[in-house]
């Protein structure tokens, strides 16, 4: 098995990063379609719309100490350049701390659905549902 894929013993923990109540939306969403099931170490942080930036940083390092329990985080963010996005890039460790934008339902269950991954094979399984699911319908998608 090569070390992309590689199951790894201590899942990853996730960060939503957001505007107002996107996070928590997007959380509900997943436990809805998950059953009802949502796992320890997902949490969710909301950046106000004029919060520093210091003070939402400070407030995401808290989170991490308590959602990285060795696999490293994921951080899922909404809007590039936003401040939450800003945030979310002070946060980088390479290998440690990731961080995407562009956040989104299939983003969100791809990283609770992969999180027991290696973090860089989780990093691509959420950017590729980031991708894959967005996509023009068509009247045959009704089913």
């Amino acid at each position: 098995m090569n070390g992309m894929t590689e199951q790894n013993k201590i899942p990853v923990g996730i960060l939503l990063l957001t505007h107002g109540r996107l996070g928590e939306a997007l959380v509900e969403c997943a436990r809805h379609v998950l059953g009802g099931n949502i796992p320890d170490h997902v949490a969710i942080l909301s950046a106000g719309q004029d919060e520093p930036v210091d003070e939402v940083a400070a407030k995401a390092r808290q989170l991490l100490a308590t959602l990285d329990q060795g696999g490293g985080v994921l951080v899922l963010t909404d809007l590039l350049g936003a401040t939450p996005a800003r945030v979310a890039a002070r946060l980088i460790v390479p290998g440690k701390v990731e961080a995407l934008s562009g956040v989104s339902l299939p983003m969100v269950l791809r990283a609770i659905n992969y999180r027991n991954r290696l973090l860089p094979a989780l990093v691509q399984k959420a950017l590729l549902a980031g991708t894959e699911c967005t996509v023009a319908m068509t009247a045959a998608d009704a089913g």
